[in-house]
């Protein structure tokens, strides 16, 4: 290659970096100047933001819960303390994080309801086994499957599964859900349940090691 080549190439690469540089500034300019509207109390940018994001918060939620009253129920209530809230959110976390830590608040809040009403708690069965990172859902039933008897050992092993969740801490039940089915980073997961990197990744390891623990030899 020649010099004058060498120069083209390097020449186009600091183009593409300051290309790059100027979209990722208008995207922050434009995220900041939606969030200045959030925080104004703008009813449009709020239902967007409602609009946006209601599909994966009640999804988050019904998987905590298992129950899709109860999801709806508490998505509504998600929304509204966000609205409430929205005047004090300065940034630090992104907005979709922001949201999904009110969520996980509100559903631990129902759940201490209930719990000092003794009622059981149910949760999702989308945990993922640690040594294959699928599902745990996924070794359940085959959705092609017509052989009866298929579905009933598969009725089976779901009965298996679901009664090990049940018997999870919270804690490792939401660290598991928000990793391996929402696919938050550790960071992400630290900025929602408002704890440490070294935290998650500990509730993790424990809350896949206590599944594969309850459920050895069911699946």
């Amino acid at each position: 290659m020649s010099y004058g080549e060498q120069i083209a190439l390097r020449g186009h690469a600091d183009l593409e970096e300051a290309a790059t540089a100027a979209s990722v500034e208008v995207r922050s300019t434009a995220e900041d100047q939606f969030l200045e509207r959030l925080r104004r109390g703008e009813t449009a940018a709020f239902e967007r933001v409602v609009a946006e994001h209601t599909g994966d918060v009640y999804a988050l939620l019904y998987r905590l819960t298992s129950d899709p009253e109860e999801a709806r129920d508490l998505t509504q209530e998600t929304f509204l303390r966000a609205f409430q809230s929205i005047g004090r959110f300065r940034g630090d976390a992104n907005l979709k994080t922001w949201i999904y830590r009110i969520a996980v608040n509100q559903a631990r809040n129902r759940w201490r309801w209930w719990r000092r009403r003794r009622r059981d708690v149910t949760v999702s069965l989308d945990a993922t086994n640690d040594r294959t990172e699928q599902p745990l859902s996924a070794n359940l039933r085959n959705e092609d499957a017509i052989d009866p008897e298929q579905e009933t050992l598969a009725r089976e092993r779901e009965g298996h599964l679901r009664g090990a969740l049940l018997e999870l801490k919270r804690p490792f039940r939401e660290a598991v859900i928000l990793r391996d089915v929402e696919g938050f980073s550790y960071e992400e997961i630290a900025d929602t349940l408002q704890i440490s990197i070294g935290t998650v990744k500990s509730r993790l390891s424990r809350g896949r090691l206590e599944l594969r623990r309850k459920l050895e030899g069911s699946l």
